[in-house]
């Protein structure tokens, strides 16, 4: 019987490999012929080096470092996590890190402290400045409201500095010094950090007054037993990248930029839409502002804008600033006279002012043809940095009856020689200039015979 069942199996196993080979034969032959081609799967896997303890071990003993580094089976085993079974963390934090490490660096100097504390701000929060934990502590550091605003940080419903990344890591720097100065360790100071100073004289105390990290070890909260080696860990990886076959592909960089002040209420959108400054590039740079709004009572706080964009901010900031401005402003009927003022009895003598309300396609020099004035003197009497100007916005001018009386004239009277022209400045684009006049770059091409959109300050364009 046993023979019967075995030759059964081995006969349906033949048949079971002649079929495969069959099909594999008239697939083959099908793709050979253009009919049907089999593409099989391409599978790529990651290599992921293996190691020992020991080789861990002489690696972090060749490791120029200012602190202690005790290598045990808590801290292998975190460098196991880090490195095989949560490796998208780790190349997640590699890619932010160039964003933050520089300034970490020199902020650590700054204060005379390892430069290996920065490692901590990965720990605390995988290097992401907004990010939130489920007790309420904030940013790249993870400050608690109550420490944020005892180390310096506001803390409102508006503006939270805590998820500013200088603001943060000075504030870090000032309390880590502040607990190692407590402690005398900086294992230790950073526990206190995580756990707060009093768990850690807890933990010295019930360990009959050990002052190591692993000595207090046992008496530390869970948590804190695995924030340490978690660190010393990262910080072993990020100095042996290779070894681990982990490399930054596509790192992020810091935005270099300026702070100005606006001393203003407004929105981050409204200065975006009048600057063209990209409304992310902005929040990016000012993420303490929660609301994408500058409150009342932070009007005067300095806003950092993209240094691409700040020599052209800088140029315009009087018309910039004006327009921010959340209150509708009053408006005087255009040509509305509102003052006047004699100084003689003859008419070259009598002067006034008027409010002229910008109109769309409105321009400094139609403006001052029209009301007999010079684009020097509006800018003067309007306080202006530049030729920009804005519909609806409000400009004062000061006139006597004899010069518009002759500039009606000369307006009245067809002078087809005459041309409205424009001073290149510095930042100064043809596409920027087209804006200002309402006219197109090709336009201003053929007004100006130009075969090139290059130009240069104190060129003079003919812009209407």
């Amino acid at each position: 019987m046993k023979h019967i069942i075995l030759r059964i199996f081995l006969g349906g196993l033949a048949s079971f490999f002649f079929l495969n080979t069959q099909v594999f034969s008239q697939e083959s032959s099908t793709s050979n012929s253009g009919q049907l081609e089999v593409v099989l799967p391409n599978y790529q896997y990651e290599y992921i080096p293996d190691f020992t303890y020991e080789e861990v071990a002489g690696r972090i003993e060749k490791m120029e470092l200012e602190m202690d580094f005790e290598l045990n089976d808590r801290v292998f085993s975190f460098i196991q996590y880090f490195t095989v079974r949560n490796r998208e963390y780790t190349k997640m934090v590699l890619a932010r890190k160039e964003q933050y490490f520089p300034m970490y660096e020199e902020t650590m100097k700054d204060h005379g402290m390892p430069l290996e504390i920065q490692h901590l701000s990965i720990i605390e929060s995988g290097l992401d400045p907004k990010i939130k934990s489920r007790v309420g502590a904030m940013g790249l550091w993870q400050f608690m409201p109550g420490t944020g605003r005892e180390y310096g940080m506001q803390v409102t419903p508006d503006i939270d500095d805590r998820m500013d990344p200088e603001k943060s890591t000075e504030a870090a720097a000032k309390y880590l010094k502040a607990l190692y100065k407590m402690f005398g360790n900086w294992e230790v100071a950073l526990a206190a950090y995580n756990c707060g100073p009093g768990n850690v004289r807890k933990a010295i105390r019930y360990s009959g007054g050990k002052n190591t990290f692993w000595g207090i070890y046992d008496h530390l909260p869970k948590e804190t037993r695995s924030y340490v080696p978690q660190f010393q860990a990262m910080l072993y990886i990020l100095n042996h990248l290779e070894e681990h076959n982990l490399h930054l592909e596509e790192p992020s960089y810091p935005m270099e930029y300026e702070q100005l002040n606006f001393n203003k209420t407004f929105h981050l959108k409204t200065l975006a839409s009048l600057t063209e400054v990209c409304l992310k590039d902005l929040e990016k740079l000012n993420p303490s502002i929660k609301q994408g709004r500058i409150p009342e009572s932070h009007r005067s706080m300095s806003i950092r804008i993209p240094k691409s964009k700040a020599f052209f901010i800088k140029e315009n900031l009087a018309w910039i600033s004006d327009s921010l401005s959340n209150a509708a402003p009053i408006l005087v009927a255009s040509t509305s006279q509102v003052e006047t003022a004699t100084k003689g009895s003859s008419p070259q003598q009598t002067t006034s002012r008027i409010a002229y309300k910008v109109k769309s396609g409105d321009a400094l020099g139609t403006i001052s043809s029209r009301h007999g004035v010079t684009i020097t003197q509006l800018m003067q009497w309007n306080n202006l940095s530049s030729n920009l100007i804005k519909e609806g916005q409000i400009l004062f001018i000061y006139s006597n009856s004899n010069r518009s009386s002759s500039k009606s004239i000369a307006l009245n009277s067809d002078n087809p020689t005459s041309s409205k022209t424009y001073t290149v400045r510095p930042g100064d684009s043809l596409w920027m200039i087209s804006q200002k006049h309402s006219l197109s770059i090709e336009q201003i091409k053929r007004l100006n015979n130009l075969n090139t959109t290059q130009i240069k300050p104190g060129q003079l364009l003919i812009v209407g």
